[in-house]
C-alpha cells in the first residue's frame, strides 16, 4: 500500500495521492530555481515507485514554472518511459499550455486537462 507523501517549502508544496489506480503528484505554488530541487526529489520518488505504470503530475496549483522545471519534468518523463511507464502532466492553465506548445514540451510529454482524461 502506498502512503501519501508531502513536502513543503515556503513557495512550493507537493503531495502524492492515489486517484483510482493512478499515482499522482499534486504540485502547488512556485517552481523556480529555489524550489526545483524539491520538485525533482518528489518526481524521482514518483517515477521510481510507479515503475512501469502511468503516473500523473498535476500542475493546476502552480503559479510559476521556470525553464529548469520543464527540464526536470522532461527528465522524469524519460525515466518513466525507460522503465515501461508514462508520466502525464495535468494542466488547465492557458498560460502554461501555450508555453508547452511554444517550447514543444507538449510533443515530448502528454498534457491533459483533467486526470479523468488519463
Amino acid at each position: 500500500m502506498k502512503r501519501a507523501v508531502s513536502s513543503q517549502s515556503v513557495n512550493l508544496s507537493t503531495r502524492r495521492c492515489l486517484i483510482g489506480d493512478i499515482d499522482a503528484l499534486i504540485v502547488e505554488g512556485e517552481v523556480d530555481m529555489s524550489t526545483v530541487p524539491q520538485l525533482q526529489d518528489s518526481l524521482t520518488r514518483l517515477v521510481s515507485e510507479s515503475r512501469g505504470q502511468t503516473s500523473v503530475v498535476d500542475l493546476d496549483g502552480v503559479t510559476l514554472l521556470d525553464d529548469m522545471a520543464l527540464g526536470i519534468l522532461l527528465g522524469a518523463a524519460g525515466r518513466a518511459r525507460s522503465s515501461g511507464g508514462e508520466l502525464i502532466v495535468v494542466c488547465t492553465s492557458e498560460k502554461f499550455r501555450l508555453r508547452f506548445a511554444e517550447t514543444r514540451f507538449d510533443q515530448a510529454v502528454h498534457i491533459r486537462s483533467t486526470i479523468a482524461d488519463v
